[in-house]
């Protein structure tokens, strides 16, 4: 008797199109294929092909880029041996620690960024996994090991990393500058992601060494300001909120510098700040320098409304009912103090 066979091998139904043609050794030895047989299948001119140590493709010709991202996350042991794989729907967050996900160029292919390369254009797919695991790069698999795994997202069945960790991956091996901010730019441009989490990935991948990545996120920073500028000027005409004067600066009368505001109501002591690096509360020094504004202004009168770019994306109406009900309640406030108001 042949110990590799199993009495009763699985069906192949439950299977997607790629995931027939592309399959491990153990689905193989699961499904009743022999090791002697699926060796045999490979010889050359067979019907089969091995594309990766122990991952398998069925069929002779080239491996399609789907096939070769399955291929790549197969050989970095997604789906986990021995469970069954359960595909969470488009754009949902896998909601296990996986053990493999898609990352750097090919994560931003997934993502659908116009200035990635296309899947099938890229020599190696790069796939994160644990720091203990004691796999090696090889064929066309580079491993990215993380300290800790990312949440995934499903993109067309494949657990792919956020963009701002799948882009601090792909930063890190590119040296073309124009590349570099080709794709933190789309980024924030086409709303994939904000450019404070964008930073915070590659402050921590260290990255913020390099002089052409930080070149790159100062323009990153200037697109993300100049974006959210223009949400906020949309959310006042289409919420039909009163004009403030923009981009302003206050002062005590004959006394001290109190800040500049991207919006303020004078009529009615209100204003709006805009935090385009969302800096951490607990531990950034700029959050601290907003606080000290923010709590000067309201010791005069002046309510201040921070906002951030993450908040005018995902919630402008949300906001603009937060600014209307601070310009409603002013009328029940103490008169603020007098401020001299300048251009910015």
């Amino acid at each position: 008797m042949n110990h590799n066979t199993p009495l009763s091998p699985r069906p192949l139904s439950h299977l997607t199109d790629v995931q027939r043609r592309v399959l491990s050794a153990n689905q193989l030895r699961a499904h009743g294929v022999s090791a002697a047989r699926t060796a045999a299948q490979c010889r050359p001119g067979g019907p089969w092909q091995q594309l990766l140590p122990g991952v398998y493709v069925l069929h002779p010709g080239p491996a399609t880029s789907e096939e070769r991202l399955h291929a790549a996350l197969l050989y970095a042991g997604w789906p986990a041996a021995g469970r069954a794989k359960v595909i969470p729907a488009q754009g949902q967050a896998h909601t296990e620690a996986p053990q493999a996900v898609v990352t750097g160029l090919a994560a931003l292919a997934m993502h659908r960024f116009s200035s990635a390369p296309p899947l099938l254009s890229l020599d190696r797919i790069e796939v994160l996994v644990p720091r203990t695991r004691r796999l090696r790069s090889t064929g066309f698999v580079q491993l990215v090991r993380a300290h800790v795994m990312p949440g995934a997202e499903m993109v067309a069945g494949v657990p792919v990393a956020p963009v701002p960790r799948a882009l601090a991956d792909a930063v890190a091996v590119l040296d073309d500058a124009q590349a570099v901010r080709r794709l933190l730019t789309e980024a924030v441009r086409c709303g994939h992601t904000e450019p404070a989490a964008i930073v915070r990935e590659l402050t921590q991948a260290r990255l913020l060494t390099r002089a052409h990545v930080v070149d790159a996120v100062d323009a990153l920073l200037a697109e993300g300001r100049s974006i959210a500028e223009e949400r906020l000027y949309a959310m006042v005409r289409g919420f039909g909120l009163p004009d403030p004067l923009w981009n302003v600066d206050l002062r005590l009368p004959g006394g001290p510098h109190l800040g500049g505001l991207d919006a303020y109501w004078p009529e009615h002591a209100v204003a709006v700040e805009l935090d385009t690096r969302a800096p951490r509360q607990e531990d950034d020094e700029l959050w601290s320098e907003y606080s000290r504004k923010r709590e000067a202004l309201e010791r005069l009168g002046i309510t201040v409304v921070h906002v951030t770019p993450r908040k005018l994306r995902e919630s402008l109406e949300q906001q603009a009912t937060v600014v209307r009900t601070a310009l409603m309640a002013s009328s029940e406030r103490e008169p603020a103090a007098y401020v001299v108001v300048l251009p910015r």
